[in-house]
């Protein structure tokens, strides 16, 4: 099956400066993510311009795709949307290392959607900055109940780090 962003790139090679809109929904299969946090049956918007340069073609715009996991911490099920803004090179020879290939008069763009999107959707999500997670005793949520387990009792090894305190280097400026 055809890439569905797989572009004819011939006129924009013709004349730097030529400018060329993309904007599509395309159904997430098509990026084979196999990656678990991307939520099948949905949708990537895709939002790029593709404008010609003396050497290659600059690509720019959004992508943005959702993605489901759970927090790091309490394991509470999460959604959310990764957005991510994309400026890449394309050049027929490559002079920069970052650049991606240009082969005859097609670009396609697929690859280079699916990375960038792969990178903004996040590793190991929160459900918010100051949760608290489980007890690693009895696995209690401590966002919702109180743990009762007795505390580990302190290795007194460490005590001569008790008293060194920390300053955030935003509390410096």
């Amino acid at each position: 099956m055809a890439s569905p962003l797989l572009v004819n790139v011939a006129e924009l090679l013709r004349r730097a400066g030529s400018v060329r809109e993309i904007n599509r929904e395309i159904d997430v299969d098509f990026f084979k993510f196999d990656d678990s946090r991307i939520i099948a049956g949905t949708q990537v918007d895709v939002a790029l311009t593709l404008e010609a340069l003396t050497d290659g073609i600059v690509v720019h715009g959004k992508l943005g795709a959702q993605w489901s996991f759970e927090c790091r911490r309490c394991l509470k099920a999460l959604t959310g949307r990764a957005e991510v803004e994309v400026q890449e090179l394309y050049q027929a020879v490559i002079s920069d290392p970052d650049a991606y290939p240009i082969t005859g008069e097609q670009l396609d763009l697929l690859e280079m959607a699916r990375e960038n999107v792969l990178l903004a959707v996040p590793l190991a999500p929160l459900c918010r900055a100051d949760c608290p997670g489980l007890c690693p005793q009895c696995g209690a949520d401590l966002q919702v109940d109180r743990c009762t387990c007795a505390r580990p009792e302190r290795d007194d090894r460490w005590a001569a780090l008790d008293s060194f305190t920390f300053k955030s280097r935003v509390d410096e400026v």
